[in-house]
């Protein structure tokens, strides 16, 4: 096949991959495997990190404390972020691994459990969230005005974590299962409808009134809340490889517990890492709010580049599933080396811009001096380590698409309690480098969590791990 061929054969794949289809991904060349899954993932999580991106551009025009409040917030949704993306992981190993044997029926059956276990956890987190969002805002650290100006904006995202936990999860199940452009649709649809939204309930449009920061928060809700609802149509229409069974809606407790007998590590895995951003906000906070809002507008403008990475990340993790279900072990890892080079090929020269030029990016955001000095040193240094981050997120998803979601959960509780927090704290208090040493921390825990990843991932014993109706063991 000549150069004029190989671009033809890429490009009507990747118009393939967006249009969704049937194809077994453990039987096509995996360079066409990864570029089916890798680019409406990619695409997805692209979306995802809008919501951030968005709601923070608008939110910087309110002042510091209406960002202050948004970035105590996020750290406050870690809980939910953690036990979605837990639950995601055990919806991925499972359900992977039974499309990789070609069972649909038992993957759909994982499936409908998967989206009962997911409405009945998340309701109870909206419900507490509503209850406790002041509360919780002050404990975080936040001052008179940040509570007085912010409380409405935590009361509806903690109120609305329904919507973030079911999108994630859904998507989850959609992407494992090899229907990727699915899970693409319902994340451009909802972003879609934020960006019109969300400038016209923060600054009031018409007969909508200004809501300032809570308007932010009632747009990423409605928007989220509309995705959910185009997944579950898609799903119960059932033209992917899995969908929604009513005979299977009946709690089925055993496959309920080994979901999460997989998806605890993986949510103890998250919660470790997100509990550590919870820590290092507590330190900058210390501070002032403008230290806090660099901190959070730099932080959101590494989210919406790491979270595509995060994209090519979670094929892996369908990949490794889906052939080890087809007894293909060789081909999982040849999968995962692929996907390891698209990352740095990607992440790679998004890190050199950043790094060379974060003044001109955060500008975009917010005019306030002390801010722009603080979010420009936290990118720049951030960006630094953007090529090993590459590596070690394709790693550990590997890990969790093989169902061995404890390897990485050890290597996280090294990397973020063992090193970056006393690390922060140190470099922050001691040596007396304020938020500057905090910015230093998390590159290089990050890049602690990376080699250590692919040192364990070479030894191979993810290969040997076995699942079985709902969980996992070793051999």
């Amino acid at each position: 096949m000549n150069a004029e061929e190989d671009k033809q054969s890429f490009w009507s794949t990747v118009r393939e991959a967006l249009r969704g289809g049937q194809q077994d991904l453990t039987a096509i060349p995996i360079s066409r495997a990864v570029t089916l899954l890798a680019v409406p993932t990619v695409l997805e999580m692209s979306m995802e990190s809008l919501f951030a991106v968005v709601d923070i551009f608008y939110v910087s025009r309110l002042g510091s404390d209406a960002v202050a409040a948004v970035g105590l917030t996020e750290s406050m949704l870690s809980p939910v972020y953690a036990l979605a993306m837990g639950l995601s992981a055990g919806a991925t190993a499972i359900i992977a691994r039974r499309i990789g044997e070609k069972d649909r029926e038992a993957a759909s059956a994982v499936a409908t459990q998967v989206v009962l276990t997911a409405v009945t956890v998340a309701a109870l987190l909206s419900l507490v969230g509503v209850a406790f969002s002041r509360h919780l805002l002050a404990a975080m650290g936040a001052t008179p005005g940040v509570v007085h100006t912010g409380t409405g904006y935590t009361s509806v995202m903690l109120g609305g974590s329904v919507t973030i936990f079911l999108l994630f999860v859904i998507n989850a199940i959609f992407r494992s299962a090899g229907d990727a452009a699915v899970a693409m649709r319902s994340l451009w649809l909802a972003n879609s409808l934020n960006i019109v939204l969300a400038p016209c309930f923060i600054f009031g449009v018409g007969p909508i009134p200004r809501m300032g920061v809570t308007g932010a928060a009632v747009a990423t809700t409605v928007s989220r809340g509309i995705g959910v609802a185009y997944q579950v149509m898609t799903f119960r229409r059932g033209k992917g490889h899995v969908s929604l069974m009513a005979r299977y809606l009946a709690p089925k407790l055993r496959t309920i517990l080994e979901l999460l007998r997989i998806g605890l590590p993986a949510t103890l895995q998250v919660l470790i890492e997100t509990a550590s951003w919870l820590a290092l906000v507590r330190i900058i906070a210390r501070y002032g709010s403008e230290a806090l809002a660099g901190y959070t507008i730099a932080m959101r403008v590494v989210i919406f580049a790491l979270l595509p990475s995060w994209g090519l990340a979670n094929a892996a993790a369908t990949l490794v599933g889906q052939n080890l279900g087809a007894k293909e072990p060789d081909r999982a890892r040849r999968s995962v080396w692929t996907i390891v080079r698209y990352n740095v090929a990607f992440l790679g020269p998004v890190g050199i811009i950043f790094a060379l030029a974060p003044a001109a990016i955060v500008t975009l955001f917010t005019h306030e001096p002390e801010a722009v000095a603080y979010s420009a040193d936290c990118l720049r240094i951030v960006a630094l380590g953007f090529i090993v981050f590459a590596i070690g997120m394709v790693a550990v998803q590997a890990f969790n698409g093989a169902g061995d979601t404890t390897t990485p959960m050890i290597v996280n509780l090294l990397s973020f309690w063992g090193f970056k927090i006393p690390v922060a704290w140190f470099l922050a208090s001691i040596v007396g480098l304020g938020p500057h040493g905090v910015f230093i921390a998390i590159t290089a825990a990050y890049s602690v969590q990376g080699l250590l990843a692919v040192a364990l991932f070479r030894r191979g014993r993810w290969a040997k791990v076995q699942i079985q109706e709902g969980g996992a063991a070793p051999h």
